[in-house]
C-alpha cells in the first residue's frame, strides 16, 4: 500500500516557496557560540526566525549546523550568547532549560523508534508521558497517522515498515503534541533519491499546512529549496548568508 502525507485541509500539490512575513519571532539567537575542548565550532551566530517560518540550515559536514540544532533542542549548553524561544530565555552560559520543557518536536536521521512498540504506541508516547487521557490519546494518534498517510499501519511494528514509512511515524510522533517548534536533523538522508524527493515535497506541504515553525538541517540544496521559506548558508561555524525564497 502506498502511503502519502495528507495535509489537514486540501491535497498535496504544487509547493510555492513564499516567505513568511509579519509573524512574531519564535526563535531569537544572539551572539551564540559553542566550543568543544576550547575549539569553537560555532562562533557569533545571530538569527531570528518568525512564527510559522521553515528555516533550512544548509552546509557541508563540520560547518556547525548540527551543533546549532542541538543547542536549540537543549542537548548542549552555549559557551556564549543566548537563545530565546517564543520570548522565553532557554539557553545561555549560565542557564539551560531542558528539552522536555521547550515545547519542541524533533525528527532524527535514524528515526529513533522503539522496535518493541507498534506504530500507534510509538506515536502516542509523548502524550502518555504527559498523562493525557486515554480517549484523547487515541483520537490524536488517529489524526496524526491520518496526516502522514499511515492510518492503516497503526498495529505494525517499525521492522515491518519501509524506511520512508518509519520516517513518517517519526514525523507523526513529533507533531502529535502540537509543539511550537519542530527540529529536523537530516531526516531523509538514509532514503533513496526518488523517495527522498517525494517525501520532501510531502513534508513541505504538511509543515505549511500545520503552520509550525521548523528548523531543518540538510547538506542538500534541493531539499532546502523545496522545504524552506529561508535558507541559512553555514560555513566554518558561521552563517555566511540568509536567503529568503
Amino acid at each position: 500500500m502506498q502511503a502519502t502525507l495528507s495535509p489537514v485541509n486540501g491535497a498535496v500539490g504544487a509547493l510555492p516557496c513564499t516567505s513568511v512575513t509579519g509573524g512574531s519571532s519564535m526563535i531569537s539567537i544572539k551572539n551564540l557560540s559553542h566550543a568543544f575542548s576550547n575549539q569553537y565550532v560555532l562562533n557569533g551566530i545571530d538569527l531570528e526566525v518568525s512564527k510559522g517560518t521553515i528555516l533550512a540550515l544548509l552546509g557541508p559536514s563540520g560547518c556547525g549546523k548540527s551543533t546549532l540544532l542541538k543547542l536549540l533542542a537543549g542537548l548542549l549548553q552555549p559557551t556564549d550568547g543566548t537563545i530565546h524561544l517564543a520570548d522565553r530565555l532557554v539557553a545561555s552560559s549560565q542557564h539551560l532549560t531542558p528539552p522536555e520543557l521547550r515545547n519542541l518536536g524533533m525528527v532524527f536521521q535514524d528515526y529513533a523508534l522503539w522496535p518493541h512498540m507498534t506504530v500507534s504506541q510509538n506515536v502516542a508516547f509523548p502524550l502518555r508521558m504527559r498523562r493525557t487521557p486515554r480517549h484523547t490519546i487515541q483520537e490524536r494518534v488517529d489524526a496524526a497517522l491520518e496526516r502522514v498517510g499511515l492510518r492503516d499501519f497503526s498495529k505494525r511494528k517499525p521492522a515491518d515498515l519501509s524506511g520512508g514509512q518509519q520516517q513518517r511515524v517519526a514525523l507523526a510522533r513529533a507533531i502529535i503534541a502540537e509543539p511550537e517548534i519542530l527540529l529536523f536533523d537530516e531526516p531523509l538522508s538514509n532514503l533513496d533519491i526518488a523517495l527522498r524527493h517525494s517525501l520532501c515535497e510531502e513534508m513541505a506541504q504538511l509543515l505549511r499546512t500545520l503552520g509550525i515553525t521548523a528548523v531543518y538541517v540538510t547538506h542538500d540544496p534541493a531539499e532546502a529549496t523545496t522545504l524552506a521559506h529561508q535558507i541559512a548558508h553555514m560555513q566554518s561555524g558561521k552563517i555566511e548568508s540568509l536567503t529568503t525564497l
